[in-house]
């Protein structure tokens, strides 16, 4: 694509905004934005020499993008940003191009062969281990993440000599759409964001649209493979993997040594025996699996691929071990769904077997409280305890009747509470904890610290 010599991010600090002001900053383009407020991102972002302003009043756009010509400017908006804000309108005024980051990650991904992994959940660490392995393996790549990488403490990699692009594939606002994948990966297709499709189906479809913009391999977990094949026309370069799927790529032999998983490889021709993966979590083998899949087929050497799963360092918050000791455990992970909390809590039951689990909370949108209230006792019930924060907005105003106490109602009967994010590290010194989990996608991660720093003081 042709760079534009001025870009503005409104929402510069979300974890896909940044990775695209990253990208255009290292490219050398002019880069500004504003967020609503501080986060280590945009810090991190402030630091790198991209100027970010924390309010919506026109005087704090840099001069030099208030005295550019309209024409030279590219404004990049999230969805998560109201289209009334005042920043979009006054960019409106002045006549200047404005997309959607989706529509840009679009136009990169057609410079050169793009990866892209899809899924409700699983991506980001599918996306983030690709990158990893790829790097290990000397595949030169520039990797487009939803979440900060362990190994390299960024949401982006870049490379002024990629041959291939690795990008996470957002179903949301069908964002995934405006991509050029010329292969795939997707994980999981469970109901969400069901404020934007409406129903599971126009989901699924979305995800059969999806598959059709596909060029080349495509790998697609066993369970999502029937939904997704009702959607469209037969996809003959779609093969299944699963972590014990005989017909594609799968593991064998995994078992738990020294608190991580070994396992055999079996894909792409290679078996691969006794690899170890650096991350915890059983669904991460079959996460790893994916990856390890598709990077053997773009060219990582097998004996690379071993290095890379050894060392592969997770991405933040997605089981993430904040502390650990002889008398207690913190996992922070960012599970927001059902199913990931399913996840996420059978691997925790699975490493430390016969450990009373204690998980804090806090639900994620009004509207999918609402829709997946159901699943979400059924995932929350695998808990001995739970402590529900209250509901993280984010985009939505409050649905009425839907609340963390009207969550907890749909309970079955267990050792529950509510609380609010000022009560919870008292709420939860008076308690005996072992496993602690914060679980969650809003702004629990700022109480994670305090958890982790608990757990530390009780050994």
């Amino acid at each position: 694509m042709e760079r534009p010599k001025y870009l503005y991010f409104i929402g510069i600090g979300g974890i896909g905004m940044s990775g695209l002001a990253r990208y255009f900053n290292r490219q050398g383009a002019i880069v500004a934005g504003y967020d609503r407020t501080p986060s280590e991102i945009s810090e991190q972002l402030s630091r790198e020499g991209i100027d970010v302003a924390y309010g919506t009043d026109t005087a704090l756009i840099p001069e030099e993008f208030r005295n550019a010509d309209a024409a030279d400017v590219l404004v990049v908006r999230t969805p998560a940003v109201p289209i009334h804000n005042p920043l979009i309108a006054h960019w409106n005024q002045r006549g200047a191009a404005i997309k959607k980051r989706s529509e840009v990650l679009g136009l990169v991904t057609q410079d050169r062969r793009t990866v892209a992994v899809a899924g409700t959940h699983g991506k980001t660490t599918v996306t983030t281990m690709l990158a990893h392995f790829l790097t290990v393996g000397g595949v030169r790549c520039n990797a487009f993440m939803g979440g900060i990488s362990g190994n390299y403490g960024t949401n982006v990699l870049l490379n002024n000599d990629a041959a291939i692009n690795v990008v996470e594939a957002d179903e949301y606002d069908r964002s995934f759409l405006a991509l050029h994948p010329n292969e795939a990966i997707i994980t999981a297709m469970d109901p969400d964001h069901l404020d934007i499709y409406g129903t599971a189906e126009e989901m699924y479809a979305a995800y059969g649209d999806f598959a059709q913009l596909v060029t080349g391999k495509m790998l697609v977990h066993r369970r999502v493979l029937p939904h997704l094949t009702e959607q469209c026309c037969p996809l003959p370069h779609a093969e299944p993997y699963a972590l014990d799927d005989r017909e594609g790529p799968h593991a064998e032999n995994l078992r738990v040594e020294d608190g991580a998983y070994i396992f055999d490889l079996i894909a792409e021709g290679h078996a691969l025996r006794d690899l170890r993966l650096g991350m915890p979590g059983r669904h991460n083998v079959e996460n790893a699996v994916a990856a390890s899949a598709m990077a053997l087929h773009v060219g990582v050497a097998p004996e690379k691929l071993r290095e890379g799963l050894a060392t592969f360092q997770g991405v933040h918050r997605r089981f993430e071990v904040r502390a650990r000791s002889a008398t207690g455990v913190m996992i922070d992970d960012y599970a927001h769904h059902p199913a990931e909390l399913e996840a996420c809590i059978s691997s925790v039951r699975e490493l430390y077997p016969g450990r009373k689990i204690t998980g804090v909370f806090q639900p994620h949108l009004f509207s999918r409280t609402r829709d997946l209230a159901t699943d979400f006792a059924k995932s929350l019930a695998l808990l001995d305890e739970v402590v529900l924060l209250e509901i993280y907005p984010a985009r939505e105003e409050p649905i009425p009747g839907i609340t963390s106490e009207w969550l907890r109602q749909q309970l079955p009967e267990m050792n529950s509470t509510v609380c609010t994010k000022e009560q919870l590290i008292p709420l939860l010194e008076g308690r005996n904890v072992d496993i602690l989990l914060a679980l969650g996608a809003g702004d629990i991660d700022r109480l994670v610290p305090s958890m982790a720093a608990m757990i530390d003081r009780r050994a």
